[in-house]
């Protein structure tokens, strides 16, 4: 029996999300190394507190399960399908990021962007139905790369001496804020996406505590302002 595109794409989406994260233990990182910046990034308040990349595990395993159960019941659902070919494109390049990182901090931040991009239209696209397994595996990956990818952005303004450490960090901490903001209130479904944000917000303002007190306090606010945008999308997510 021919299996049909959208089988193929799920199947290949399954694939991708084992690659992905099987990529964390064939290229191990812990970071960029501060010397791969012309201004060595020592401890860079924009950086989150070490705890919060603990939720990769999640991520992973929920990408992995999600997929799986979308081969398994949904392989050829069409709602299913529109929101795969944009998640095969970011896990795709999520398998290579950490290679790429371990080299390049610029091309690694061009790649968190798309993977950012076309993790956002697969959030957007994923099926109201099923979120357990579909939106909210996704909502919580595209809600982590959100804040990454600002976080990626203020180590290349300071590591390239475009801004102190402290302006990058106060500038891409506000940009995390809009960003995770306008999209959990756009999407208004989700609250996946809302909580990863928050995460990654709480985690920067404990690694600031003691250093940089007012970007702790911008930061820890900006997480409980997620809070209402992130409330409101789990009052609309449909029973999963």
């Amino acid at each position: 029996m021919t299996l049909s595109a959208r089988t193929l794409l799920a199947m290949g989406c399954f694939v991708l999300s084992l690659t992905f994260a099987a990529s964390s233990f064939v290229t191990p990182f812990a970071g960029f190394d501060p010397n791969q910046f012309p201004v060595p990034q020592n401890n860079p308040p924009v950086q989150p507190a070490g705890y919060a990349f603990a939720i990769w595990g999640v991520i992973y395993l929920w990408l992995i399960i999600g997929s799986a159960w979308g081969l398994y019941f949904a392989s050829a659902d069409l709602g299913w399908h529109t929101m795969r070919v944009p998640l095969a494109i970011s896990l795709a390049v999520g398998t290579l990021w950490l290679s790429v990182a371990s080299v390049s901090p610029i091309w690694a931040s061009v790649l968190i962007w798309v993977m950012l991009g076309s993790a956002l239209v697969a959030l957007f696209r994923a099926p109201t139905a099923n979120q357990a397994w579909a939106a909210l595996p996704v909502g919580l990956y595209a809600g982590w790369l959100s804040a990454a990818s600002c976080v990626a952005l203020g180590l290349l303004a300071a590591g390239y001496g475009w801004m102190t450490e402290t302006t990058a960090a106060f500038s891409f901490v506000i940009v995390a804020i809009l960003l995770g903001a306008f999209v959990q209130s756009a999407l208004k479904r989700t609250p996946s996406y809302g909580i990863a944000v928050a995460w990654a917000l709480f985690a920067v303002a404990l690694a600031n505590v003691q250093k940089e007190p007012t970007l702790a306090s911008l930061a820890g606010g900006g997480a409980l302002a997620m809070m209402l945008p992130t409330f409101k999308a789990w009052r609309g997510t449909p029973q999963v």
